[in-house]
Order: C-alpha cells, then sequence, then structure tokens
C-alpha cells in the first residue's frame, strides 16, 4: 500500500495531467499513465496517439491521461497502485517486472536482439503472450503491448571508453532490477541503482561517475551538461510496454478491453518510429553540445556480457527466444 504522504502527492498530480481537459461527457473508465519521460521524448508522442485514439475508439468510454515526469511517482510506486486494482498504467521495461515473472526480465539482457524488428516480433509471439498470463496470475499486472521502442542503451562517461577495463571503478548509474545490475557489472562498471529523476544531480554531485541510457531519455535529462564521452555499445535494445491493472482491466467490458490492447499496439509502433527516426538527430545535437559520441567494436563488451545470462538462468530461456527471432 502506499504511504499516506505519497498518496496526496499523486491525487494532486492527477488535477496536472498533459492534455487531460475534462470531456463534455464524463467517461466511464479512466486510465492515469505515468512515464519518467519528457514530454519532449519521441515515446510520448505515440502516448499522446494513445490517449487520443482510445477516446475515439472506445467512444469516449475511456479517458486516458498522461504523466510525464514521474509525476505519479517511480515506476515500482506505480506499478503497486496497478496490483491494488487502481486505474493507473505505467510505461515500464522488462528488468523491472522480471521481479515478478522471471521470464520477462529476459527483455532487458545484454545483446538479446540486434534491432526493434526483433524485438517486435519477440513481444508479439506466443511466447510473449505466454508471459502476459503468468504476470496476470503471479502479480495481477497487465500488459497492454509492449513495443515501445526507447533505443539503443549507450555509456555516458567522463573518460574515453573502447573496452569493459576501462570502466574498472566506475560507478554507473543503472535501474535496479537483477538483469541490469548483472550486465552494468558484466560491462566492467560498479552498479549504483537509483531513479532516474535523481541522476543529473547525482553526476553533479559525483555521486556517480557514469550512466548508460538511450539517447532520447539521456538528451531529455540534459545529461549533456554532466558528461563529455558517449560510448556507442548498444548493449541493450531498450524495449518497454505499457503495465496496468488486472483488477481494473477485468472490469473492462470485453469490446474495451480489445480497444486498449489493439490502440496501445499500435500507439506502441508509432512511438518506436519516431524513436527510430531521432536518434542521429540526437547525436548531432549532442556533438552541438560539445559532447564526444565515439563509435567503437563493440565485441568486447558482447563477450564480456554473455556471463549474463548463465548467472540468472537466462540459459535455455535465450534458446526459446533465438529459435522464435529465427522464425
Amino acid at each position: 500500500m502506499l504511504k499516506s504522504g505519497f498518496r496526496f502527492v499523486a491525487l494532486a498530480a492527477v488535477a496536472c495531467a498533459v492534455g487531460s481537459a475534462t470531456p463534455a461527457v464524463a467517461a466511464d473508465y479512466t486510465l492515469n499513465v505515468n512515464t519518467a519521460l519528457t514530454v519532449d521524448d519521441p515515446l510520448f508522442k505515440g502516448l499522446e496517439s494513445f490517449r487520443d485514439n482510445v477516446a475515439k475508439a472506445s467512444n469516449g468510454k475511456i479517458e486516458v491521461k498522461l504523466f510525464p515526469g514521474s509525476q505519479l511517482g517511480p515506476d515500482e510506486d506505480v506499478l503497486e497502485q496497478a496490483r491494488a486494482g487502481a486505474g493507473v498504467a505505467v510505461v515500464v521495461d522488462g528488468g523491472r517486472l522480471g521481479a515478478y515473472v522471471k521470464e520477462l526480465g529476459i527483455l532487458g539482457a545484454p545483446y538479446v536482439a540486434k534491432d526493434f524488428d526483433q524485438l517486435r516480433k519477440l513481444v508479439t509471439s506466443p511466447l510473449f503472450e505466454e508471459w502476459v498470463t503468468k504476470l496476470r496470475n503471479t502479480s495481477g499486472h497487465q500488459i497492454l503491448s509492449f513495443n515501445w521502442f526507447q533505443g539503443q542503451r549507450h555509456l555516458l562517461t567522463n573518460k574515453a571508453v573502447s573496452k569493459p577495463e576501462d570502466l574498472a571503478g566506475v560507478r554507473m548509474r543503472t535501474p535496479g532490477a537483477p538483469v541490469w545490475l548483472e550486465t552494468v557489472r558484466a560491462l566492467g562498471a560498479t552498479p549504483t541503482p537509483m531513479p532516474w529523476a535523481e541522476v543529473y544531480s547525482a553526476l553533479q554531485l559525483k555521486a556517480i561517475d557514469a550512466v548508460e541510457a538511450q539517447h532520447p531519455a539521456s538528451y531529455g535529462a540534459k545529461l549533456y551538461e554532466q558528461v563529455k564521452f558517449i560510448t556507442k555499445t548498444g548493449h541493450i535494445n531498450l524495449i518497454t510496454g505499457l503495465v496496468g491493472s488486472k483488477i481494473w482491466f477485468d472490469k473492462l467490458p470485453a469490446d474495451l478491453q480489445k480497444v486498449l490492447r489493439d490502440e496501445a499496439l499500435k500507439a506502441g509502433d508509432i512511438a518506436s518510429k519516431g524513436t527510430i527516426d531521432s536518434l542521429t538527430k540526437y547525436e548531432a545535437q549532442f556533438r552541438e553540445k560539445g559532447v564526444t559520441v565515439a563509435e567503437i567494436d563493440v565485441t568486447p563488451f558482447r563477450e564480456s556480457t554473455k556471463v549474463v545470462y548463465d548467472k540468472l538462468g537466462y540459459a535455455d530461456l535465450r534458446k526459446q527466444v533465438d529459435a522464435v527471432l529465427a522464425k
């Protein structure tokens, strides 16, 4: 359950939802969508599309409200609200969901897929739907779609990096899920979990030395003011999902359940295309800000991170995933 202080903040934030003017006729259902990203992020454009198209496809029966910048709190807190049956959803990675269903954690594993097309094949497969059902039964979460691509994650540092040994002793921020922690450790750095909203100040205060993240989020957080190098390791292709409450979802009529899942998939594709189209622009903007964007041979990092699959017990699951991707 949420602490009373946080509940007050979350409720207050509802009044500040982006683009959520009170409809002429009150909707039958309201879904509050939380994301750590800013309104300038390409993925947020997909969320706006989701909001507008759900209203249209449901004939106004479902109202979606958007809360950028983690207005409703950290992802983990919103996931707990969803478990309790609240009408909330959050854009979240598989690593965090791996705490409930181990298989979902592999979505955040290093070099598991080469690009968005491969990832989309995986997250629309029968294998993935088995994980969706398992998550519903295990934690009470409902995945609406998982095709929200945020880009490849790279290393942001204040020194040049070309191999894992260069990261020895470097304190690198990462989300707190096991797959992220083990990946950063295998990359050669010391993983330091913390919320994304705290990264800028942590770099400024030298509480951490480095970050691993995707271009849109890094630029949106103005990390170019705190780092000198971006090394393009592409160690994780960050695919995320729109995840809400099974209890809330199951109260919807079947036709509205279909609307939500169909529109979430369509909007995820819109968001992903926007992300892919934006990456070159972001690199140019980083360079304009004085950041060195380095292309390197990623083979040493690919080799060093193979151990993650064995450490987390994903070796057999990796074979299943590879079989899906090979079809």
